[in-house]
């Protein structure tokens, strides 16, 4: 079986998109080809958001920011944007069936205390995580049905 091919965008592919990026290949990495990129990569991957993903039991560490455009000779079947500019900014990709946009808050502008910041990284991953549960429950469902 060809796994579809996700890309999930934000703008920096330095949070958001790397914690949903790890959260739907744990779920779903079986039956979906996850990958994540930015408009405008920050060029790293947020040692907070690295950290929030060890809690849950997924790595992310080895994960590298990344260029949508290094996309655009892939087959990408979904694109799913989490972040506004991210959504603004997105070209159709070959291939392309899909497009969701969900929204989340960017963690890496969270201000405060270390311990107030990481609260709000642990709420967003939290957040993600059970919306890219859900979808790859309804991708399950989806298989299942077709089979």
């Amino acid at each position: 079986m060809i796994k579809p091919a996700i890309l999930i965008l934000c703008t920096g592919n330095s949070c958001r998109s790397h914690l949903a990026e790890g959260i739907l290949r744990a779920v779903a990495g079986d039956i979906l080809d996850v990958h994540s990129a930015g408009s405008k990569p920050a060029g790293y991957v947020h040692p907070l958001g690295i950290q929030v993903m060890q809690e849950i039991g997924i790595d992310i560490s080895a994960h590298r920011s990344k260029h949508m455009n290094d996309f655009l000779q892939q087959d990408i079947e979904t694109v799913i944007t989490v972040c506004g500019n991210a959504d603004q900014a997105c070209p159709m990709f070959p291939g392309q069936l899909n497009r969701h946009h969900w929204g989340f808050d960017d963690p890496a502008h969270a201000t405060g205390t270390d311990a107030e910041k990481l609260a709000v990284f642990r709420r967003v991953r939290d957040e993600i995580r059970r919306v890219f549960t859900a979808y790859a429950d309804g991708r399950r469902d989806q298989l299942k049905a077709s089979q």
